[in-house]
């Protein structure tokens, strides 16, 4: 049974009565002024109750408005969230494709860049072979001097070894610059034969065996070839994940060869290397 604040007076005097015990009228007015300060705190504590319910009445329609508009958003972020893993899936699926179809792409930490950066070799040594073959072509045949093989025959197997290398045959072309190093290392072609022989092995991603063709070509007197065997040094290495090394190429590329071509790539490949 709940007693109402208001019969507390009441119900105390009505105690005291029974139980004989006698009280004064001051003390009767006593009991009254603190019966009634703690009503009065009891009723100010009911209207700060009723306050507060007021006032989660009001906020729980916006509380209930903002959970279900957070789950909304979590399911729009979320659904944007697999469309971009679904996108990057694609992207990193065509640049499987790429590196499939790019004998220059490799597996470095320059990611995009870095295949870039092969492409962009890959056209230049293309261009450099097809230069040399034209140059050679349209060159009169002058006498002929007395090697294990003739000069117009060196000639000949040295276009028809660079024609498969560029048609991406390497297998024959490595059996065609070979045999013409073997042949007659004497030859003015020889050098570029032991070049485009490391060349092949790069291509089809033996950057080991291409370390240490590259490393030849510069055992040939006077070859034009030393530049391009230095920079293509520092990109095997690079590809083999030996990054000490390939810094230290292209360092050499840098300190050797400040009028190349390739300077300022060197120079910004050794920056990528030493961000890394």
């Amino acid at each position: 049974m709940i007693i109402s604040p208001n019969k507390i007076p009441r119900i105390i005097l009505f105690i005291f009565l029974a139980l004989g015990i006698g009280i004064t009228q001051a003390q009767q007015t006593d009991i009254k002024r603190e019966l009634k300060r703690v009503n009065a705190k009891i009723d100010r504590e009911r209207v700060r109750i009723d306050s507060l319910e007021t006032q989660i009445s009001i906020l729980l329609p916006d509380l209930r408005n903002t959970l279900r508009a957070t789950v909304d958003a979590k399911k729009q972020t979320d659904s944007v969230a697999i469309l971009l893993i679904n996108r990057i899936n694609t992207l990193q699926n065509k640049i499987r494709m790429l590196e499939d179809k790019s004998i220059y792409t490799d597996s470095t930490n320059f990611e995009i860049l870095a295949q870039l950066v092969m492409i962009e070799n890959k056209i230049i040594t293309l261009t450099n072979s097809f230069t040399e073959m034209y140059s050679l072509r349209s060159q009169k045949q002058g006498g002929v001097i007395k090697t294990k093989i003739s000069t117009a025959e060196y000639q000949r197997k040295y276009i028809e070894a660079l024609s498969y290398y560029q048609n991406g045959d390497y297998n024959q072309a490595i059996k065609g610059f070979s045999e013409l190093v073997q042949e007659d290392p004497s030859n003015k072609l020889a050098d570029n034969s032991q070049y485009w022989l490391a060349e092949c092995y790069y291509s089809i991603k033996n950057y080991k065996r291409a370390t240490l063709e590259f490393e030849k070509v510069f055992t040939f007197p006077g070859t034009d070839k030393d530049d391009d065997s230095q920079l293509k040094l520092a990109l095997a290495y690079q590809n083999l994940g030996n990054f000490m090394k390939a810094r230290e190429e292209y360092q050499r590329m840098i300190d050797y060869f400040p009028s190349s071509e390739y300077y300022s790539r060197a120079k910004e490949s050794l920056k990528q290397l030493s961000v890394e």
